[in-house]
C-alpha cells in the first residue's frame, strides 16, 4: 500500500520537470540512452523503480550508474544494478520502461500499480549510485536524488566512478557478512583487491615494457592513475603505464577521436596515440567497462587485438593453469561469444583449444548468464566487453585442491589469485588490463606472439539509419532475420558467393539503426559483402515500411 502523502510526493517532485513530447522510451540493453537534455523524468522514473527493486529483494542494495558509456559528451544514459553487481532482471526491464512513459501527473497512481502489481513489501530500500564525467551528470544526480527522496529511500551518491566500479561496490555491500564476500565497499577497497591479487599472479614474472593506455577522456583517466598507486612500479617487477588521453576538464573531448569504440569501428590508432612500433597499446571506453588492445608493427600495418582476442588469450591460460593444477577434468571450461566474433577466433577455441563455444544475443545481460552456466564461463564481446565467471563449485575445487608438487601448488595459487584480480561482476577494463598483462608476463609474449595464435577473416561493420528498426526482428541468437520477409534470404544469397563469407543484420537497441556484419577471406570481399548486405537492408526495410502504411 502506497500512503497518498508518498503519492502526492511523487507527483510533486516530479513537477519539477518537463517530459519531452511525443517520445517513447524503452529501457534496453545499455539501459536508457539518449540525449542528456531530455533525460530528466527517465532518471527520476529511474529512482523510483531502484527503490521498489530493493524493496522487493529485502532491503538489498541496489545500483544506479549515469553514463551513456561510449556515446559522444551530449548523450547520457541510466542502468540498474541488480545484487550481484549483474545486470537488470529482464523482467524489470518493461517496469522501467511502463514508469519512464507514464504521465508526470499520473506517476503516483503508476508507481502504486507497480507496487500491488510486484507485491511489493514495506521493506527498507537501499541505493548506492555514482556517474561518469559528463558534463550533464550532476544534473542527473540531482534528478535521481529527489525521486529518492520522495519515496524514502535511503542511498549513497559515491560521485565519479568507472561503470565497474559501481557493480563491484553493489557487489560487495551485498555480500558482507557471507560466505562469498566480495571485498570492501569502497572505491579504495577496489583498488586494494585489484592491487593485492595481481602481486600474487606476477609472483617471479615481469612485465616486458610499457603499456600505453588510451583512456578516451573518460572517467577511466583519473581512476587508472589512481590504481597505479597501489600497483608495484616496474623497477618492483610491476606494470609500467603511460596514461593518454584522460582530459577530464574537457567534457566534449570524451570519447572524440579515441576510445575504445573508436579503434575498433575505425580500425585505426587514436590521432593522438604517439606510440612507436610494435608499442604495446589499449584503449578504454568512456565508463572503462571495456578494453581493446593494439599496435602498429614494423610494416606500419595496425593490428587489432579486440574482445575476441582477449576471450581466446584468458581461456588458454585459465585451461593451462588448471591443467598444470591437476583439476582440469572437474572445471568445465567454456567461452561466450555473440554474432559479431571474428570466425577464426570461434574455430581457434573449438579446433585448438579444443574448448565449447556458445553463441548469444548480443548484449552483457545474455553472455553473462549462459558464461555462468560453465564452472568457468570466458566471455568478451569483440567490442572488449567482458569477464570471466567461476561457479561456486569451481570457485571451492580451486581453493580446496592440496597440492602434490611446486608446480600444482604455483598453479592453484595462481589461479585463486586471478579468482579475486578478475572483476566477476561486470566486463571491467581496468582488470581485464591487469588480466591480460598477467598472461603475457607470464608467457613471455609481445603482441606480435598474442596476434599469431590465430589470423582474423577481414571484416567489416556498416551502420543503416532506418525509419524503424522494429521491423527487423532476428532469431538464432541475431544470426538470423525472420522479418522483413525475404530479407535472410538475399542475405543467405549474397554471402554463399564469397570465399569464408559470414554476414548478418541486427537492428540496434538505443537507435533506429541496423547494424551489418561482414566477413570474408579477403579485405575487398569482406567491404563487397558488406556493402551488398546494407543495400538489401535499406531495400528491404523501405518495402516493409510501405507495406505497414
Amino acid at each position: 500500500m502506497v500512503s497518498p502523502a508518498m503519492k502526492q510526493a511523487i507527483v510533486d517532485a516530479a513537477a519539477a520537470y518537463i517530459k519531452p513530447e511525443g517520445k517513447v522510451f524503452e529501457y534496453g540493453t545499455a539501459g536508457f540512452r539518449m540525449k542528456a537534455d531530455v533525460l530528466n523524468t527517465v532518471v527520476f522514473a529511474v529512482g523510483l523503480l531502484a527503490g521498489l527493486r530493493s524493496k522487493k529483494l529485502n532491503g538489498q542494495y541496489i545500483g544506479v550508474m549515469i553514463t551513456a558509456s561510449h556515446n559522444p559528451a551530449q548523450d547520457n544514459g541510466v542502468k540498474l544494478v541488480d545484487p550481484m553487481g549483474e545486470m537488470l532482471e529482464a523482467e524489470w526491464e518493461t517496469y522501467a520502461t511502463k514508469l519512464a512513459n507514464a504521465p508526470l501527473e499520473q506517476l503516483g497512481d503508476v508507481y502504486e500499480e507497480l507496487v500491488n502489481e510486484i507485491e511489493i513489501k514495506d521493506n527498507p530500500a537501499r541505493v548506492v549510485f555514482a556517474r561518469d564525467t559528463r558534463a550533464s551528470g550532476s544534473r542527473l544526480v540531482g534528478v535521481l536524488s529527489a525521486a529518492l527522496n520522495a519515496t524514502n529511500v535511503e542511498f549513497t551518491d559515491f560521485k565519479y566512478l568507472t561503470t565497474p566500479q559501481l557493480h563491484y561496490i553493489v557487489r560487495c555491500k551485498n555480500t558482507i557478512g557471507t560466505p562469498y564476500e566480495y571485498g570492501t565497499p569502497t572505491e579504495q577497497g577496489y583498488y586494494e583487491k585489484l592491487a593485492d591479487a595481481f602481486k600474487r599472479v606476477m609472483k617471479g614474472r615481469t612485465t616486458n615494457g610499457t603499456v600505453t593506455v588510451d583512456c578516451a577522456n573518460g572517467v577511466g583517466g583519473p581512476k587508472l592513475r589512481e590504481l597505479i598507486k597501489y600497483l608495484p612500479s616496474a623497477q618492483e617487477g610491476g606494470l609500467d603505464i603511460n596514461v593518454i588521453n584522460d582530459n577530464v576538464i574537457a567534457p566534449e573531448t570524451l570519447n572524440f577521436e579515441c576510445g575504445a569504440d573508436y579503434v575498433k569501428t575505425k580500425q585505426r590508432a587514436p590521432p593522438s596515440s604517439k606510440a612507436a612500433v610494435n608499442d604495446r597499446c589499449a584503449s578504454l571506453d568512456g565508463d572503462a567497462d571495456r578494453i581493446v588492445y593494439y599496435y602498429v608493427d614494423t610494416g606500419n600495418v595496425f593490428r587489432l587485438l579486440d574482445g575476441d582476442r582477449i576471450a581466446t588469450l584468458a581461456a588458454a591460460f585459465i585451461g593451462e593453469l588448471a591443467k598444470n593444477a591437476g583439476i582440469s577434468s572437474k572445471l568445465k571450461v567454456g567461452v561466450v561469444q555473440t554474432a559479431y566474433a571474428n570466425g577464426s577466433s570461434t574455430e581457434y577455441i573449438e579446433k585448438v583449444l579444443k574448448l565449447p563455444v556458445v553463441c548469444t544475443p548480443t548484449g552483457v545481460k545474455h553472455l553473462h548468464h549462459a558464461a555462468m552456466r560453465f564452472d568457468v564461463g570466458v566471455y568478451f564481446e569483440a567490442n572488449g566487453h567482458g569477464t570471466v565467471t567461476f561457479s561456486e563449485q569451481a570457485l571451492k575445487t580451486i581453493r580446496s585442491t592440496e597440492p602434490q608438487s611446486p608446480a600444482q601448488k604455483y598453479a592453484l595459487e595462481s589461479l585463486v589469485a586471478l579468482t579475486d584480480l578478475i572483476n566477476q561482476a561486470v566486463g571491467d577494463a581496468l582488470s581485464d588490463m591487469l588480466l591480460v598483462e598477467v598472461i603475457l608476463a607470464h608467457k613471455g609474449w609481445t603482441p606480435k606472439e598474442w596476434v599469431s595464435t590465430y589470423t582474423d577473416l577481414p571484416s567489416r561493420l556498416v551502420r543503416i539509419e532506418v525509419a524503424d528498426r522494429s521491423i527487423f526482428k532476428a532469431v538464432d541468437a541475431e544470426r538470423k532475420l525472420e522479418s522483413p520477409a525475404g530479407l535472410q534470404l538475399r542475405i543467405d544469397a549474397l554471402q554463399s558467393r564469397y570465399n569464408k563469407g559470414r554476414s548478418f543484420a541486427r537492428a540496434s537497441g538505443t537507435e533506429d539503426a541496423v547494424r551489418v556484419y561482414a566477413e570474408a577471406a579477403t579485405r575487398s570481399e569482406a567491404d563487397d559483402l558488406a556493402t551488398r548486405v546494407a543495400g538489401a537492408v535499406q531495400d528491404a526495410g523501405k518495402v516493409a515500411k510501405a507495406v505497414q502504411i
